[in-house]
């Protein structure tokens, strides 16, 4: 069941996160932070477990932008079109907020790709989106994702 993230998702959220960080696929967010934009997540919850399964966040990040971020889901539930259903969840939000552009900042450029992003030159992205960058042991020489925008 697809659905907004509540208070008792947050450390479901947490560890999928964190796990996905420690295999290098996304940076690392502290509960503090996830507290703080729980409102940006969708989560994928199956009744039967009985818990999260997948996760993504849709961050404004400014006037006519915002980011897809955070998109993970459990290893045993990948290709069942989960990760499809919440990123769409998150660029119907973006519509919903009149944001018109979307981007991220990825590894998955064919599922992004199928999804109608394409690829762009992060410098052509907005200064906005550096913060997370700059914590980043990677930034600014040794970034290997791929940017990537959708133009709804």
């Amino acid at each position: 069941m697809l659905r907004k993230a509540r208070i008792g998702d947050v450390k479901a959220i947490h560890r999928m996160i964190n796990l996905s960080s420690q295999k290098g696929e996304m940076l690392p967010r502290s509960l503090m932070d996830i507290y703080g934009n729980l409102r940006d997540f969708f989560v994928f919850y199956d009744k039967d477990e009985r818990s999260v399964i997948g996760v993504c966040a849709m961050s404004i990040i400014w006037e006519n932008l915002a980011e897809i971020r955070s998109l993970y889901v459990e290893e045993e539930h990948r290709r069942q079109g989960i990760a499809k259903r919440l990123v769409e969840a998150c660029i119907s939000e973006a519509i919903t907020l009149e944001l018109f552009r979307v981007f991220t900042l990825t590894y998955q450029k064919e599922f992004f790709g199928r999804l109608g992003f394409h690829e762009v030159e992060r410098s052509t992205l907005s200064e906005k989106i550096w913060s997370d960058c700059f914590r980043c042991s990677k930034y600014p020489d040794f970034c290997d994702e791929t940017a990537m925008i959708l133009e709804l």
